[in-house]
């Protein structure tokens, strides 16, 4: 028994270690049992327990209280996933300082969601920041800035910050601020030289058309369309039995199709022999499919028009009303009519007061209409006047083989491109601190550069570290992987702050 261990954790440090690592892991490192901090548990005396928890008062009282009157455990090993407060360490030392063996601050306070993507589990923060209501706006960023700094560190990464600016919104700029005030208190030294990578910050309000949309690829369309928690998919198998799978990093298949478009997906699947997983992915398909032929393909068609603005061969959108009009019409369901109404208002730039009340009686959805209007709270313009710029001008992918149900790229993928480029607009995207020199983003090295790998392998560990306060959507993940592909040299890594990406407008209620 004296070998063995105890784990104790908190619900953060639960799913964080969970999202990278098996229980088999924790065995070989001599760890047989792993407890909640807040349930009651029967004392071990003889035991060394391990203490894996975040710096909050919540945490520090539940340790102390495993100890202060009656010991639970032999001694105590704490590890906090991020910076402990003086007054909380204080407190600890005094009520139970003999049997701390360790005290560590280790900082990790994300959880890695994806090979590359990453989030905060801070389920709370969109209320705070965008609600009208909110009274800890600030310090809901604060915290965002911390976590940001424990990210920025576990990748041993000193980030150049920038972030898209906004006129009516000035939370990617306070964001940004804090972030590199942290950085370079952790740093403590602000030595230009060990910038290699780069952070931007930006607020969800920039690309309103993206969580909207209905999207094909794989994984979007089955978050969005079935009903998946958790990452756990319920099916029935063929003989009638319920039956539960995991998607995520540990299912090679998931993986493999997640990004590709439905179409590619329902034919690859058929022709696998020898993947374990074929048939929940025979059966997930096929449930997309069913929603897809319903109502998604004849809805799909009137959105990318109104999101891109041309239909198919390229003839310009002169009234989005009659694109929108027939949407209306048809038996949809509401919060598929709600989709339609705000990419046709988005694509106006904002419209009346007028229009926009006759709409909302068209569709018969008064008792809803916060889920357009909140879309203001995130600097979108819904009702005109609007004073804001005009759409900034798209990279050209016409020469780009696109479905044309699938024609809409997200607006994160330009600022990638154009990011590892250098391109950025310096107006549009201020720097709050010095950036990295720029990247060869071709991803092609001249001749005359071979005899000097140094250079090359400096570039190759490029990496672009992406934050968009309000979420991401599983399109703007895709994007990722795919600059990342496209360009080899320079990582592409993308974050939010909870991994619930159901629709934004569920989110937007007040």
């Amino acid at each position: 028994r004296k070998w063995h261990r105890i784990l104790i954790l908190d619900q953060f440090t639960t799913k964080l270690l969970s999202s990278c690592c098996k229980m088999s892991d924790l065995m070989a490192e001599k760890i047989t049992i792993v407890e909640d901090l807040y349930k009651s548990r029967e004392p071990v005396l003889e035991m060394k327990a391990i203490y894996f928890m975040s710096p909050t008062s919540k945490c520090v009282e539940a340790f102390i209280g495993d100890f202060k009157s009656k010991p639970k455990y032999k001694s105590a090993y704490v590890y906090f996933t991020d910076y402990l407060p003086d007054d909380l360490f204080n407190n600890m030392k005094l009520s139970c300082g003999k049997y701390i063996r360790v005290c560590k601050e280790i900082n990790i306070s994300f959880l890695p969601q994806e090979a590359q993507v990453y989030t905060f589990d801070n389920p709370g923060a969109f209320q705070s920041i965008y609600s009208s209501h909110s009274q800890d706006r600030r310090k809901t960023l604060e915290s965002l800035a911390d976590q940001l700094v424990t990210l920025c560190a576990t990748l041993d990464e000193y980030p150049g910050v920038r972030y898209k600016k906004d006129g009516n919104m000035e939370n990617a700029e306070t964001l940004a601020k804090l972030v590199d005030d942290k950085l370079s208190i952790h740093y403590e030294l602000d030595d230009g030289g060990k910038r290699k990578a780069q952070l931007l910050i930006v607020d969800r309000g920039f690309d309103p058309v993206s969580p909207i949309l209905h999207e094909l690829t794989y994984q979007a369309m089955a978050y969005d369309l079935i009903e998946i928690n958790e990452d756990t998919y319920k099916y029935k198998a063929n003989n009638g039995a319920e039956k539960q799978a995991l998607l995520n990093e540990n299912d090679m298949l998931w993986v493999k199709l997640r990004h590709r478009h439905i179409a590619e997906v329902t034919e690859e699947i058929p022709k696998l022999v020898k993947e374990i997983s074929k048939t929940v992915h025979l059966q997930l398909a096929e449930d997309c499919m069913k929603h897809y032929s319903k109502n998604v393909e004849k809805l799909c068609k009137a959105e990318q028009d109104l999101a891109v603005g041309s239909d198919v061969d390229g003839v310009k959108v002169k009234d989005p009303m009659r694109t929108l009009l027939p949407v209306l019409l048809h038996p949809y369901s509401i919060p598929d009519k709600i989709r339609a109404v705000l990419l046709y208002i988005f694509s106006l730039n904002g419209t009346t007061e007028e229009n926009l009340n006759k709409l909302i009686q068209h569709v018969k959805i008064e008792d809803q209409r916060e889920y357009i209007l909140n879309w203001k709270q995130l600097g979108v313009p819904i009702i005109t006047p609007s004073f804001f710029p005009r759409k900034s001008s798209r990279r050209d992918r016409s020469q780009e083989q696109t479905y044309n149900l699938s024609r809409w790229t997200p607006v994160i993928k330009d600022v990638m491109e154009d990011a590892v480029e250098n391109k950025l607009d310096t107006r549009e995207w201020p720097h709050q601190s010095e950036c990295p020199a720029a990247w060869n983003g071709s991803g092609a090295v001249s001749a005359r550069q071979k005899h000097k790998p140094s250079s090359q392998d400096e570039r190759r560990g490029a990496r672009l570290i992406i934050f968009v306060i309000g979420g991401v959507t599983y399109s703007e993940m895709r994007c990722a992987y795919e600059v990342t592909q496209a360009v080899k040299s320079c990582e592409v890594i993308i974050g939010q702050f909870e991994s619930s990406t159901e629709l934004f407008f569920n989110l937007l209620k007040e």
